[in-house]
């Protein structure tokens, strides 16, 4: 039995395609693609919202875990009215001392 169906073969045909002539455009930024593998794997997304028969992407399953894993904690979080820490505090503070360590850096070289 087949892994892809005609339609999935088509699609990517038509990204490659698009991707020779310097017309195909990645979803999120609108940049030209101009990488082979990136134009099979929107091709490949294409199908799979068409409903064409593709495998899953292979880190999908754990991306979608952690999402999940993170709205749990919030609403167990809301549920005991415990107060959680703000993971973006402290790396924005590790990401400053980083930054000012650069800059110091660049005033000596100077």
């Amino acid at each position: 039995m087949a892994k892809y169906a005609k339609k999935a073969s088509k699609k990517v045909a038509r990204a490659m395609r698009e991707r020779k002539r310097g017309t195909l455009k990645s979803g999120g930024s609108g940049k030209t693609v101009k990488s082979r593998k990136q134009a099979i794997a929107i091709g490949l997304s294409e199908a799979r919202r068409a409903g064409a028969k593709v495998p899953a992407k292979k880190g999908g399953a754990k991306k979608s875990s952690a999402k999940k894993s993170s709205s749990a904690r919030k609403s167990s979080a809301k549920k005991t009215g415990a107060k959680k820490s703000s993971a973006k505090k402290s790396s924005a503070k590790k990401s400053g001392s980083k930054r000012s360590g650069k800059r110091s850096s660049r005033k000596t070289s100077r």
